[in-house]
């Protein structure tokens, strides 16, 4: 039997990068797919692929920063397949400027806490309400290499991110008796869209990418499936007395 048979999976920021290839991974693992996006197109794409290979998904179009959308989400799931079991909060963005903090736009700055931050607790709180009626369940908030230390002239990022591992840890503790589980993810550069076409555009910046590459002990980026992998051990039997944890992916930069 599949590690998730038959369990109802909901992944925002499932049209790209991270979140489609955990999308991807937990269909192979039997999972039922919610795939919600920004971008509808993505998130359309995502599920095709699943239901190509024989899976189960559907797609939602979704902006985490309003909490109304995030209700529509989760109630969606819950009237399309009756419970919710697992969830991965991987929809965020890096931002557009290397600025240092006196430079920074305010609106720029409050932008990327209100998806990065506010957008993920809105998103955990509607699905902890959900697995509480459940009784159970697991969430993994993806956070970043910057939500443990500091990412100088990209402070908002950092203070989002690290807010996600705030937020994770405080959670774990509040639901812990209650069988809910809740771990982030800390990946450093991973080759996704928005690290090779983003704010760094390290496809185009030879330098950079190498420079990036050089960061990990494994002098490589990762890959988004190898993130998608740690997603789906937190998620499973096999790390059951683990919650709260914030898990460097990080190619042994922290070592």
């Amino acid at each position: 039997m599949k590690r998730f048979e038959n369990k109802v999976c909901l992944v925002t920021g499932a049209g790209s990068g991270i979140g489609a290839a955990t999308s991807v991974a937990f269909a192979k693992e039997g999972a039922i797919i919610i795939a919600a996006d920004i971008n509808e197109d993505a998130a359309k794409e995502t599920a095709g692929k699943i239901k190509k290979d024989k899976g189960k998904a559907i797609f939602i179009k979704v902006n985490i920063a309003q909490h109304s959308e995030v209700k529509k989400m989760v109630a969606l799931a819950v009237k399309r397949f009756g419970q919710l079991d697992c969830a991965v909060n991987c929809a965020g963005i890096a931002g557009k400027h290397t600025l240092a903090v006196h430079e920074y736009p305010e609106d720029d700055w409050v932008n990327m806490i209100n998806i990065n931050l506010i957008g993920t607790y809105y998103c955990v709180k509607e699905q902890v309400k959900q697995m509480l009626q459940n009784g159970g369940g697991n969430i993994v908030n993806v956070s970043s290499a910057a939500g443990l230390i500091a990412q100088p002239f990209n402070s908002p990022y950092a203070a989002s991110k690290f807010g996600v591992v705030g937020l994770t840890r405080t959670a774990a503790k509040e639901y812990a008796t209650q069988n809910i589980r809740i771990n982030a993810v800390c990946p450093t550069a991973i080759e996704t869209p928005m690290i090779m076409h983003g704010r760094r555009k390290l496809a185009f910046n030879p330098e950079a990418l190498e420079a990036a590459k050089n960061y990990q002990a494994m002098k490589r980026m990762g890959q988004p499936e190898e993130v998608a992998d740690v997603i789906l051990w937190l998620c499973s039997n096999e790390s059951s007395f683990i919650t709260g944890h914030a898990m460097p992916v990080d190619g042994g930069a922290f070592a």
